[in-house]
């Protein structure tokens, strides 16, 4: 069974998300009206940032962008100039928290109300935080100015804690190297790394337990109440949880369910329980999702057949290789060569 979300729980971010998005257009030649209307966007989405729109025409608005203007680094571009109070009411709940890490807590909590089409979690080891995202998209769709955008307005967020010229010790993505990587070291610094095994930003503890000398924790009580009552009121299905939660593990090879459980704070038979309700197991979740994952970095990247193997929490890539013609009809390197052909295609 596909893990697809259903149409009635399609995925939905606040119109906020498309914050200097007609700046980046224009000075990269491109309509931004005509390319909205192209999306199945109307102009009021520049004016509503509270507006929830679609992610998937979100996505595909940014990756046709990009294609067109022939920019890789679009997404980020936008990125640059992002402010806190770009995220809408959740950034007074996040302002004046006393800590950064208790920041990052809000934001992990409500920011499936905010963007539905993206995960994230934040693990600790040894001193080290890794702070990771992943888009959820569905199908094996490209997500790398999604990607790029919601690690560059985590960054900027960051810095407004940290200062403006903090830097993270690292920032990974999984996708590979953009032609010209002037604007990511112009955002990142030179810590930024393709190629990697996640999304993410990496810091150290110390920063994350920072205190934060212009925190107001009444006014963030306050502010939170006041947030309970605008933000939208359908909570994220068990589905959603467990579908954010096994993207962002399956690269670290600890996907299983009591890993799942441990992350949601509830039992196992509670994971098992809810996804049967909806005709599923968790073995057909992963499975699913998994597949998704390898066609992704199979059609639309560079990456070692052996690498995405790894990637994906298989020993050899010959059982790679196996499940993924089981799957799809056809080998791993054969999908990558029809890719290629259909890319280099005259349009």
């Amino acid at each position: 069974m596909s893990a697809d979300t259903p149409a009635h729980q399609t995925p939905l971010v606040r119109a906020a998300s498309l914050t200097h998005y007609p700046e980046v257009a224009r000075s990269l030649g491109l309509d931004p009206l005509r390319m909205l209307a192209d999306a199945g966007l109307g102009a009021s989405v520049l004016d509503e940032p509270d507006l929830m729109v679609p992610a998937e025409r979100v996505r595909q608005l940014l990756e046709h962008s990009a294609t067109l203007s022939r920019t890789d680094t679009f997404g980020l571009r936008m990125a640059e100039s992002r402010q806190l109070s770009n995220l809408g009411p959740v950034s007074l709940v996040i302002r004046d928290q006393p800590t950064l890490r208790e920041s990052m807590a809000v934001l992990i909590r409500y920011h499936a109300a905010l963007n539905g089409s993206l995960a994230m979690m934040m693990e600790e080891s040894g001193g080290v935080v890794v702070i990771r995202e992943e888009m959820i998209v569905g199908a094996a769709r490209p997500v790398r100015q999604a990607t790029e955008l919601a690690l560059g307005v985590l960054l900027r967020m960051v810095q407004q804690f940290l200062g403006p010229h903090w830097q993270p010790r690292q920032v990974c993505f999984m996708h590979a190297a953009p032609r010209d990587p002037g604007v990511h070291l112009r955002v990142f610094g030179p810590c930024v790394e393709f190629n990697q095994d996640f999304n993410g930003l990496v810091c150290s503890r110390a920063e994350l337990d920072a205190r934060n000398p212009s925190a107001d924790p009444q006014m963030a009580r306050y502010a939170e109440r006041l947030l309970r009552g605008t933000l939208p009121t359908a909570a994220p299905t068990v589905l959603d949880d467990v579908r954010r939660t096994v993207l962002l593990l399956l690269p670290s090879g600890r996907c299983r369910i009591e890993q799942v459980a441990a992350h949601l704070g509830v039992a196992c038979r509670t994971v098992q329980r809810r996804l049967a309700d909806q005709g599923l197991s968790f073995s057909e979740l992963v499975n699913s999702l998994r597949l998704e994952l390898a066609v992704r970095h199979v059609t639309q990247s560079d990456r070692p057949l052996h690498e995405v193997a790894a990637l994906l929490g298989f020993a050899v890539p010959s059982g790679f290789s196996r499940w993924y013609t089981s799957q799809c009809g056809c080998s791993p390197s054969h999908s990558r060569a029809a890719a290629r052909q259909d890319t280099s295609a005259p349009l």
